[in-house]
């Protein structure tokens, strides 16, 4: 199969690998985000490829423990990374990542996780995924993908020398590919609402270059009682948003329905993250956020609750997105 070929059978499956081919000013990464049962333990596993302006490659596993606001960044050989080209499976370096479970042998933590009862996001004529149609506009800086909204965890870790039992936890897994992240952007995700087990969020705001000019751009995907609800751009939902130095406060509006965040910011830890495909970039990201949800259908308040052990990262210039 040619190079052409997977990346165009990519565009159909988000989560599989799009770098068929590539060779400068590119990069892509996996996001697996594992909470334990009891919430004492918060960790994001981002494994990906690099490839700067100059042609120069290298692959990378990070590591971020929220609780402990700690992050590695462990850098491979690209000649170690082998994604399959017909469905999700990533090795590198003796460890591997797909949709059905991870297993890591790092500096500081190592063990196996498997993955189970996925919620992903749900393919429509002309949507392959979560950006609808914009997944087939050749020159997006960053795409984005989302492998599963929800999902149980088996399986333990040994972290720092400890044995750390992950079974009955929470998951979730997105994707980002491109050339850079946006210059600035709101990013949120929360699977823990007390008493509604099957509940998840996931909300982002984003300035999105656009032959020369740009425009803001959003997605959310707000899952409940087994129905994703979906608030987008493409859609032509509306969206109100306000940034202080505590807190975002986020709604986006539907014909027959209103979503409504709140988001209160807590100390983060500094990620790395990609421009113009090399990783010299810089963000912070919190697994210890709470976000505030209401959700209305036609006037009628459905659902209210507060999400914990929530990712959320404010990036970049800021002030671009109202």
């Amino acid at each position: 199969m040619s190079n052409t070929l997977r990346r165009w059978r990519a565009t159909w499956y988000p989560d599989e690998y799009h770098g068929w081919g590539r060779k400068k000013r590119y990069f892509e990464g996996w996001y697996f985000k594992v909470i334990d049962a009891a919430q004492t333990q918060a960790l994001a596993f981002i494994p990906g490829i690099s490839m700067d302006e100059k042609g120069e490659k290298h692959a990378f596993i990070q590591v971020m423990n929220g609780k402990r606001h700690k992050a590695q960044y462990h850098r491979f050989e690209a000649s170690l990374f082998h994604p399959s080209d017909r469905c999700f499976w990533l090795e590198l370096g003796g460890n591997h990542f797909s949709r059905e479970s991870f297993k890591v042998d790092l500096p500081g933590v190592k063990g196996e996780i498997r993955i189970s009862g996925h919620s992903p996001w749900p393919k429509m004529l002309g949507a392959p995924g979560i950006m609808g149609w914009y997944s087939f506009v050749p020159f997006m800086q960053c795409f984005h993908g989302i492998v599963s909204m929800n999902h149980r965890l088996e399986g333990s870790l040994e972290i720092n020398g400890q044995s750390c039992d992950f079974s009955g936890g929470k998951g979730y897994i997105e994707k980002d590919w491109g050339r850079s992240f946006p210059k600035a952007y709101v990013w949120m995700q929360s699977n823990h609402f007390a008493g509604s087990e099957g509940t998840s969020l996931m909300a982002s705001v984003a300035h999105i270059p656009w032959l020369g000019s740009h425009f803001i751009g959003f997605i959310s995907g707000f899952l409940h009682e087994g129905k994703l609800h979906r608030f987008a751009t493409y859609t032509g939902a509306r969206k109100h948003l306000q940034i202080n130095d505590a807190a975002v406060s986020l709604s986006f509006i539907n014909p027959d329905s209103e979503l409504r965040i709140y988001a209160r910011q807590t100390p983060g830890v500094a990620l790395v993250s990609p421009l113009s495909g090399a990783m010299t970039g810089k963000i912070q990201e919190s697994l210890e956020a709470e976000i505030q949800v209401e959700f209305l259908e036609n006037g009628k308040r459905v659902f209210e609750g507060t999400g914990t052990s929530a990712g959320l990262e404010l990036a970049g210039a800021l002030e671009l997105l109202s």
